[in-house]
């Protein structure tokens, strides 16, 4: 696929045209998937699924999508695979590169996806860290898109805390012309150096609002997530009171455009971020966000592992190894 990246660490540096034609492989496969014509580009290969974050959605769409295009999947954890582990990231990455063809990572740490992939000679995605989500966000662009909104003139309000979904929809904003509306409390913002580097470069527009009101007016989507995320438990109480006032109600739904779609990454709390009659109703488009990460995802794993990837061959590596050891036993 034209444009492909060697990995998938964060939106950022993604090319536009690669994210459509991931839209486009996503829907080709949603279309032959359960038929006689279903590809398997994959068959044969295996991707190694590291999960330090329970999982619902990440883990069971990776593991069908894989299984769906031909190829296996084997689950490790931080026994296996973690920053202060029995060995180093870089040994991980290596002995997996010899042994399979994909790594996806859902994890606290960034850094520890951003290690794997450079050291890596087999495709990293980052299935969720405490920095960014990519995968998801790119899962909610092609619902969008699969739903016929143009992405470069819809309005997009963010109501909740600037966590790691909000910064990969600020890294989206440099790759579709979006306005996007962020209204998150004092003392929640997103990183700054992200936000500021959206505002530079984003294709549309990146405002920062403290109403959350002033943010969905005549948006054409609202987009929350949890207050408090996995890792965050002991803030959950005083999380409540500092984001009062920012649940998506009925009343938050009126004040956005009359069409204007309601989204949610899931897992949700109910009656805080967001009411029964929201997430319920009939606005709201949390399934189908949930269903297409799985199409998406499979599309990514095809651009990422499906064809001839550029992998350092493994007499290259003998050979740089050989040549290390050799070093440092003058």
């Amino acid at each position: 696929m034209a444009g492909a990246p060697e990995h998938l660490v964060d939106i950022a540096g993604l090319e536009r045209a690669f994210v459509l034609e991931l839209f486009a492989e996503a829907d080709r496969l949603r279309a032959a998937r359960g038929t006689p014509r279903a590809p398997r580009p994959l068959a044969g290969k295996t991707a190694a699924l590291v999960f330090h974050k329970p999982s619902l959605r990440t883990r069971v769409s990776f593991t069908v999508g894989m299984h769906e295009l031909g190829g296996d999947a084997v689950d490790l954890g931080a026994a296996e695979v973690s920053e202060h582990g029995r060995e180093s990231v870089e040994d991980v990455a290596h002995v997996l590169s010899g042994m399979v063809d994909l790594v996806v990572v859902r994890t606290f740490s960034h850094q520890l996806v951003q290690r794997l992939a450079s050291h890596a000679t087999i495709p990293v995605i980052n299935a969720l860290t405490d920095h960014s989500h990519p995968c998801q966000i790119l899962a909610d662009l092609y619902t969008l898109w699969r739903a016929g909104r143009d992405l470069d003139k819809i309005t997009i309000a963010w109501v909740g805390d600037g966590n790691n979904v909000l910064h990969s929809w600020l890294e989206a904003s440099t790759l579709f012309g979006f306005q996007l509306r962020v209204a998150v409390p004092d003392g929640f913002e997103p990183d700054a150096g992200l936000y500021l580097d959206a505002e530079v470069r984003a294709k549309g527009t990146v405002k920062r609002v403290r109403d959350p009101y002033e943010a969905v007016r005549g948006a054409d989507m609202i987009y929350t997530d949890t207050w408090t995320s996995m890792g965050q438990e002991q803030e959950a109480e005083w999380r409540r009171i500092a984001f009062s006032g920012y649940t998506v109600d009925e009343r938050m739904m009126a004040a956005a455009h009359p069409d204007a779609v309601f989204m949610h990454c899931l897992p949700a709390h109910r009656g805080e971020e967001v009411t029964d009659s929201v997430i319920d109703g009939p606005q709201s488009v949390v399934v189908e966000q949930a269903e297409n990460r799985l199409h998406l995802q499979k599309a990514l794993m095809v651009a990422l592992a499906g064809g001839s990837w550029n992998r350092v061959p493994r007499k290259t590596r003998a050979r740089k190894m050989a040549a290390t050891v050799a070093v440092g036993t003058v």
